[in-house]
């Protein structure tokens, strides 16, 4: 059997969560991965045969996406260039984590893929989600089209929907509380944090910026360029994780029952609905319309955060599942 598992390349959670399931679907067969966008800090232990441009949202330096350098990299000429030269009909299952290449590719010439994301969840009416009027709805149902979807999110909502994939690194790390808060707000640049933090100089902050090629210390803000074992370490030994509307780190976070507090993205639908989940559950959010983050960073810090979520590895089950019922003999 012949494979091909796309992911999606912006941020870091797609990769993440391909790192738990690239191992399980190469026990099916011949296993090909292909990789869309530019914005990943993490990266795949085994080779990608298809590294294509695909359309990224490039991350601001004030809270949101950078709306001018995200039109400036698209590359439409491109994007239909790759999406023809793809070899779909060889392969007897395609499965998609939100990368819209390959997703439109099968969608033209008429071939099934699945999608096995976090964005699949969505397709469900019964996921929270703000009643906003945002161009991001259409964006996030027309981004990658698939006719199957396998989705994840903090609670099964749906039959279709199962709870966070969280990496076997996460779930084997020895949890502890040394007492430091870790930070991982993309969107921001690290010298708006490090302003910010130092206000509450009696807290320890460990911050991992998108926007910093060197490690620098400013009183009680440590700042790290994006690591991906410095970041779980600082995670698993951490008091809570500060981070935006994603899903993963969120849901590790959750997992190894640290306090959290998110500040979404602007512009950036999909965020503002997990964060409004999120909200949901009692946690803390800071939305882009509040002017002044200290004293909510404040209350976090101080106050304890009782929360419960059993996220079980079922992983493999579901790829089992997966292939059993999509795969083309």
């Amino acid at each position: 059997m012949k494979i091909l598992y796309a992911i999606q390349g912006t941020g870091n959670g797609h990769i993440s969560r391909a790192r738990e399931i690239i191992p399980l679907l190469q026990k099916y067969g011949e296993l090909d991965i292909l990789v869309s966008g530019t914005q990943a800090d993490v990266k795949l232990s085994q080779p990608v045969k298809y590294q294509l441009h695909g359309f990224s949202f490039i991350f601001g330096k004030k809270g949101g996406v950078d709306h001018y350098k995200t039109w400036l990299n698209m590359n439409l000429f491109r994007f239909r260039k790759d999406m023809k030269q793809l070899p779909l009909k060889e392969y007897n299952l395609i499965v998609n984590d939100f990368e819209p290449v390959s997703a439109w590719a099968c969608k033209l010439q008429g071939i099934e893929c699945v999608s096995l994301s976090h964005q699949a969840a969505f397709k469900s009416k019964k996921v929270p989600r703000p009643r906003t009027l945002d161009w991001g709805k259409l964006i996030l149902s027309r981004y990658a089209p698939t006719k199957h979807h396998i989705g994840f999110h903090f609670d099964r909502y749906d039959s279709f929907i199962h709870t966070p994939v969280i990496r076997a690194e996460i779930r084997n790390l020895k949890n502890e509380n040394l007492g430091h808060y870790t930070v991982y707000l993309p969107a921001i640049d690290d010298k708006r944090l490090v302003k910010l933090f130092k206000q509450l100089p009696e807290v320890t902050w460990q911050v991992f910026s998108k926007h910093s090629k060197i490690a620098y210390r400013e009183g009680n803000v440590f700042v790290e360029p994006v690591n991906n074992e410095k970041f779980n370490k600082s995670l698993a030994t951490c008091e809570g994780l500060f981070t935006g509307g994603g899903f993963e780190g969120p849901a590790e976070a959750l997992y190894l029952k640290k306090k959290l507090l998110v500040a979404p993205m602007r512009f950036q639908f999909e965020q503002q609905c997990n964060a409004y989940a999120l909200k949901q559950f009692g946690l803390p959010v800071i939305w882009g319309s509040t002017r002044n983050w200290l004293p909510i960073i404040k209350n976090w810090v101080e106050n304890p955060q009782q929360h419960k979520f059993d996220f079980p590895d079922e992983t493999a089950r579901i790829i089992d599942d997966m292939v059993k019922k999509y795969a083309r003999v």
